[in-house]
């Protein structure tokens, strides 16, 4: 049996809003059931490629559909601070350049601080903790000015990382597994294929997931940064189950024996529910094949986008429960205060952010260093 997906107009094939087939979905539920119940030696779920050859259990699982791992291009020098503060200097230029004018010309009044309000508005921090960020500042009484008292109330919004976050593992011969999502046109396969590299030139063995079959071209531009990045990628016809893929790609990412098994996944609108629910369905593929997984859902965010990305992220976070957010074309905008609002609203700490075109901007996301880079 192929797996495929039934659109919902003659003239969308990629539409983002495919209704779930009833049918596949109960032989998907089966065939995981009988998978989990099978014996190490027999055969798997009836699960087939998009080019139809069935997949044999285990180790003995045959690669021979998927393209070899590409060498890995030349990665250059490790990405630095430095790197981050040319990546925010529209940010330090905009909304943070016109907060230290208003707050370095002395003691400031109500009508200051009430531009200052206006200015972290406008920066994209949002009314009601631009409001709060002020109200706290103004009471603050440590001695380092106005400027250093706003300074750190950004800081404060900022979430607790725990140190040397590294995506989860069962185990020791279980892959990793990132589920990365969001809306379409924020460049989530081209932060994919970021991540990818940068995996790759940490040492670490990478499959890329061809998940979003609806998108035209999205598997091509896959597999374009994918032979770029140096990692193979799973990929069944245009149209074909999600959870499939998936299902194909843990087994191959099993068999061998990869460190990271990134998914990309169909760029949803939030108001999709269907959707939304077949991102659910491919989670549970990869509980019920890898228990203990805890896959991490990274969620994709336009920093030029600003509220409005904001209002998507919390939709998805509600919807699937995000444990991380990209923030992409950091570098496009001077309202990076994207960043303070996204970790005050939703509690999930940003990962990493993009801060340029080529396949080493995507830096690991440092408060410290973020903010430093802001204020200079």
């Amino acid at each position: 049996m192929f797996w495929r997906r039934r659109p919902t107009g003659p003239d969308q094939p990629g539409d983002e809003g495919t209704v779930p087939d009833a049918e596949i979905e109960a032989q998907l539920e089966a065939e995981l059931a009988e998978a989990q119940l099978a014996e190490p030696g027999d055969a798997p779920a009836t699960a087939q490629a998009g080019g139809g050859t069935p997949l044999p259990p285990g180790p003995e699982l045959d690669m021979a559909r998927l393209a070899p791992p590409a060498e890995l291009p030349e990665a250059g020098p490790e990405p630095t601070n430095g790197d981050l503060a040319v990546g925010v200097a529209r940010s330090r230029g905009g909304f943070v350049a016109r907060l230290k004018g208003l707050l370095g010309r002395g003691d400031p009044d109500a009508a200051t601080w009430e531009e200052v309000e206006e200015t972290l508005i406008a920066g994209d921090v949002g009314a009601g903790l631009a409001l709060e960020i002020v109200e706290r500042a103004r009471r603050q009484r440590d001695g380092g000015g106005p400027v250093a008292a706003v300074r750190s109330e950004l800081t404060a919004l900022l979430v607790d990382r725990e140190p040397g976050w590294a995506p989860h593992r069962a185990g020791p011969d279980v892959p990793a597994v990132i589920l990365v999502v969001g809306v379409n046109g924020t460049g989530k396969t081209t932060t994919i294929g970021k991540l990818a590299f940068r995996y790759r030139a940490e040492g670490q063995t990478v499959l890329l997931a061809a998940g979003d079959t609806f998108r035209a071209a999205a598997i091509e531009q896959l597999r374009a940064w994918g032979a770029r990045a140096g990692a193979p990628v799973v990929a069944h016809a245009p149209g074909a189950d999600p959870a499939a893929v998936i299902y194909d790609a843990v087994d191959a990412a099993v068999a061998r024996r990869v460190d990271v098994l990134i998914a990309d996944t169909a760029g949803r609108l939030h108001t999709k529910s269907n959707l939304m629910d077949e991102l659910a369905k491919m989670r549970r593929v990869i509980d019920r094949r890898l228990p203990g997984a805890a896959p991490e859902v990274l969620f994709v965010l336009d920093a030029t986008t600003g509220q409005n990305g904001l209002a998507q992220a919390k939709a998805f976070h509600d919807s699937t429960g995000l444990t991380g957010i990209i923030l992409t074309k950091l570098d496009s905008t001077a309202k990076g205060g994207i960043v303070f609002a996204i970790e005050r609203e939703l509690g999930v700490p940003v990962r990493f952010v993009g801060v340029g075109e080529k396949v080493g901007d995507l830096l690991p996301f440092d408060p410290d260093a973020f903010v430093g880079a802001l204020f200079g």
